[in-house]
């Protein structure tokens, strides 16, 4: 490799040396977004924004699968909307950013910029439900919201960011905990098999629940530096809401109830998962289901073949675009090898070289970015042999990163053990908790650890890592972002 492509990778950080580092220069150098005039906001660029939109297309299809309908609500919620509901106000009051002016002329009240739609949506709930017939409400909302945070980090924290919230009702408590839950399968479904990412699924604790909530479930990840993400959080609401805003509907037996409600999200911090999960010093590895493109073709053009490897390579793209996401990169300005490197930072699941060699034995050069393999494929088994590459590649990804988890994941006796995991080898670490408050905060005060979950059907019997108490159950601590 020569001098120029061996400084094109050096903008890149490694991740021993500064992961945070590593993980500015990655988004900036694949022209994922850049920073925003505003602070804590950014400006999502057209790749990043591609990735965005492979994933909602993804998770939309299984979101109408599961027989919810997308709809639209205002932006600005008023604040007496916002303050009907007294805890959900307290979670969320230092991150509400409002609007006080409009024109010229001051605002008779306040309207808070959606940091989340409960407000909103139980209000109009509210007018819509009045029978058991109109029940269940099945609503999911693309949209972005505001949040204003002290410290930010472009996808995983920011002023504003994307998402989609859904907010269903219905008639009894068991239909909304079995919404909760399906919905909560439909983002591992999502996360695992189009994303590549594995996860723990799981049960907050009161203290990590969202606020306002029956009970909040969760599926969590695992980043390359140890750190725990959450990728999605889904919420049984009960009666809470339903009752602050008159959410009331007559059943069968002609009584006058409550209904049961859920919401659900997950938002543009999915990217910084993906880049975290998968990236390493090279760039992006995106997995091929959410990859902007597929398959690149770099021609390799001597200049006296140049017109011939240009008509083969377009004749190859136009076959090949019918099936795949492929970029046919034919600049002249760049070289192969600058291509090659700009490329493989971007993450493009496949490389595919075609030169005047090539031509000649009607071949092509098929380079795995994952792996860095390189296959010498006959043209008349291409297409069949990339419908295989990128199968291998979507499964290899998840299973390497499924081995990081699982070797990543310690079980911890008492406080030394489990401090001495966190601060030696981070990761997911399983220990026993009695469930109280005071024990939870004592080891995140302690270790700067939080239990991201509570696992389904967790193992019981051992003594709390915390104040000893017997027969806890088991839960996962991790420090996250």
């Amino acid at each position: 490799m020569s001098n120029g492509n061996e400084n094109f990778v050096r903008e890149i950080t490694p991740q021993s040396q500064d992961y945070s580092q590593w993980y500015l220069d990655v988004i900036k150098k694949a022209e994922l977004v850049d920073y925003a005039p505003v602070k804590g906001c950014m400006v999502i660029r057209p790749y990043g924004y591609a990735i965005w939109e492979n994933m909602k297309l993804g998770l939309d299809r299984r979101i109408k699968e599961t027989g919810h309908e997308n709809a639209y609500f205002p932006l600005f919620i008023p604040e007496s909307l916002l303050q009907k509901e007294a805890d959900h106000v307290e979670g969320f009051a230092p991150e509400v950013a409002w609007v006080t002016k409009g024109g010229q002329e001051e605002l008779s009240e306040k309207l808070a910029i959606r940091p989340t739609s409960e407000a909103m949506i139980g209000e109009m709930y509210s007018k819509w439900i009045q029978s058991w017939r109109d029940l269940p409400v099945l609503i999911n909302q693309w949209a972005n919201v505001v949040r204003w945070e002290k410290s930010t980090r472009p996808f995983l924290r920011t002023s504003e960011f994307l998402w989609q919230e859904g907010h269903t009702a219905h008639r009894t408590e068991e239909g909304a905990e079995e919404e909760t839950l399906k919905m909560l399968d439909v983002y591992r479904d999502f996360v695992e098999n189009d994303m590549a990412i594995p996860v723990l699924k799981g049960l907050k604790t009161e203290k990590e629940k969202f606020a306002g909530a029956l009970r909040t479930y969760c599926i969590e990840a695992l980043m390359s530096d140890g750190r725990a993400l959450q990728a999605g959080t889904s919420h049984n609401l009960g009666q809470h809401f339903a009752e602050v805003f008159d959410i009331t509907f007559l059943d069968q037996d002609d009584e006058r109830k409550y209904v049961w409600q859920t919401s659900w999200g997950v938002s543009t911090r999915l990217l910084g998962a993906l880049i975290m999960v998968h990236g390493d010093d090279r760039g992006l590895q995106i997995p091929p289901k959410v990859a902007p493109n597929q398959i690149v073709m770099v021609p390799i053009m001597p200049k006296n073949k140049q017109e011939l490897v240009k008509e083969e390579s377009q004749k190859l793209y136009d076959e090949l675009k019918k099936d795949f996401r492929v970029k046919l990169d034919d600049r002249e300005e760049q070289t192969p090898g600058w291509k090659f490197n700009e490329w493989e930072m971007r993450g493009v699941p496949i490389r595919l070289e075609i030169g005047p060699k090539d031509i000649e034995k009607e071949q092509v050069v098929l380079v795995r970015r994952d792996n860095g393999e390189k296959i010498f494929v006959k043209r008349d088994k291409l297409h069949d042999k990339l419908e295989e590459v990128l199968a291998d590649i979507q499964d290899s990804m998840y299973n390497r990163a499924k081995e990081y988890l699982e070797d990543n994941t310690r079980v911890a006796k008492d406080m030394d053990e489990l401090s001495s995991i966190i601060e030696e080898h981070k990761g997911m670490v399983k220990a026993h908790w009695c469930g109280s408050g005071n024990c939870e905060e004592h080891v995140k005060d302690e270790t700067k650890a939080t239990i991201r979950l509570i696992p389904f059907n967790p193992n019981t019997g051992e003594d709390c890592i915390s104040c000893g108490k017997g027969d806890s159950k088991e839960v996962v601590f991790a420090r996250a972002y």
